[in-house]
């Protein structure tokens, strides 16, 4: 017996309207079209399907199965229609963020909070991108998108520019350095620098400062918080650099200060990275664009 849905919409309209004549008009198709249907399923069948002697029409047994059918699988093709048809107007889908930088939650929360009130049928999930090969991840779907800020040519992904942000030297207001007006490389000799548990590569104080000018601090004590990064800062444990988005709470509290590295300031520019294919769906273009905006909020405080 071959059942099309159809003929399911037929059996439950037919059910709910009590004839033939308002079933027609429901389905928009003609009464003699719906006869034809119902008179073929009822061949496939060897069964009738409708005790056509009772007003208004009522189901057999076997019709009766038919609608118990009907109403478990019509909601549930209606769901998948309406799914695929979200998926198709970018009102849907999934968005998994991967992070190159350990900073970058302190202003990512406020961006994903606005993003979930406008986009909730949208799946977020964050995944710390220093664990694992966030780039690779994304051209293998593994990820949707990726914050970074070292853009590099590869196939099939876009680096969005998001928002350029200052590389700032922080220590406790008592430290010797607190009476430079900026800070060298130089400067770094015998300190201990305080940084997030990331590969030196990928720190800007040595992959635009340290490395380049050959110049290696005294000890190096790795932090995962950056509250804690900044209680051991202003408990003279050690100094640190910090995006400015970090620091801009503390820049106005005596127990720390905060100094541009070098005389020009070291400006850095973070990215997003996304799959060309994806570059053009309305939440990912919504996840960018509300990014810029609380960035431009942060550096506006």
């Amino acid at each position: 017996m071959h059942i099309e849905f159809r003929h399911l919409r037929t059996i439950k309209a037919i059910h709910e309207c009590g004839g033939l004549a308002r079933a027609s008009d429901q389905l928009n198709i003609t009464q003699s079209a719906l006869s034809h249907q119902i008179k073929g399923l009822e061949d496939q069948a060897g069964v009738e399907l409708f005790l056509r002697r009772s007003k208004p029409m009522k189901l057999s047994a076997a019709g009766l199965r038919l609608l118990r059918l009907a109403e478990q699988i019509l909601p549930q093709v209606e769901a998948t229609q309406h799914e695929f048809s979200s998926l198709r107007d970018g009102r849907t889908g999934r968005m998994h963020i991967a992070i190159e930088c350990h900073a970058c939650f302190e202003w990512l929360f406020p961006v994903l909070e606005g993003f979930r009130k406008s986009w909730p049928d949208v799946d977020v999930d964050i995944r710390p991108g220093l664990a694992f090969d966030a780039l690779p991840a994304l051209q293998k779907e593994d990820v949707d998108l990726v914050v970074s800020s070292d853009p590099e040519d590869l196939p099939g992904v876009e680096f969005v520019e998001l928002f350029d942000y200052n590389a700032v030297f922080v220590a406790a207001s008592s430290h010797p350095l607190a009476e430079k007006p900026y800070i060298e490389a130089e400067d770094f000799r015998g300190q201990t620098l305080i940084t997030y548990p990331v590969e030196r590569t990928r720190l800007d104080v040595f992959s635009q400062l340290l490395i380049p000018a050959r110049v290696e601090p005294a000890s190096i004590r790795q932090v995962e918080l950056t509250a804690v990064i900044l209680l051991l800062v202003a408990s003279n444990r050690g100094i640190s650099v910090l995006p400015d988005w970090v620091v801009r709470e503390v820049k106005y509290n005596s127990d720390y200060v905060t100094r541009p590295l070098t005389a020009e300031g070291i400006t850095r520019r973070l990215y997003a990275a996304v799959r060309s294919a994806d570059l053009e769906k309305p939440f990912v273009q919504e996840l960018v664009k509300l990014a810029r905006t609380e960035a431009r909020k942060l550096q506006a405080q």
